[in-house]
């Protein structure tokens, strides 16, 4: 089986099993990142265009998600809310939360139809 696929079904059961410092690579599905303990979970998410991630605040604290060149900024997200974005094209976009500039992630939007 493939990493995608092992990586999905681990998710789909266990999403907390993948930790903070991990790169992920998605499918072309929808894929999300959890805010947890003043991190972004996974820290890395490789994706291809077209790809929407929704980030999930599961902090107590507020949190928001911005992207270093403001390509996209969420507002500030209380527990459970969500924030999305769609990836249209190719890129590595680094994001942070404003309120706590340690926070943060990186996304990898890979050209649609390329293999991982």
């Amino acid at each position: 089986m493939s990493k995608i696929l092992l990586l999905a079904a681990a998710l789909a059961v266990a999403p907390s099993a993948v930790f903070a410092g991990e790169t992920v690579t998605a499918a072309n599905a929808p894929a999300t990142v959890a805010i947890h303990n003043f991190q972004f979970v996974p820290a890395t998410l490789t994706v291809v265009a077209g790809t929407t991630i929704t980030w999930q605040n599961d902090d107590s604290s507020p949190h928001t998600v911005t992207e270093k060149g403001r390509v996209f900024h969420s507002a500030a997200l209380d527990t459970k809310e969500t924030f999305s974005y769609t990836f249209t094209k190719p890129g590595e976009f680094t994001y942070f939360c404003t309120l706590h500039p340690m926070m943060t992630g990186r996304i990898i939007v890979e050209p649609a139809g390329s293999s991982s």
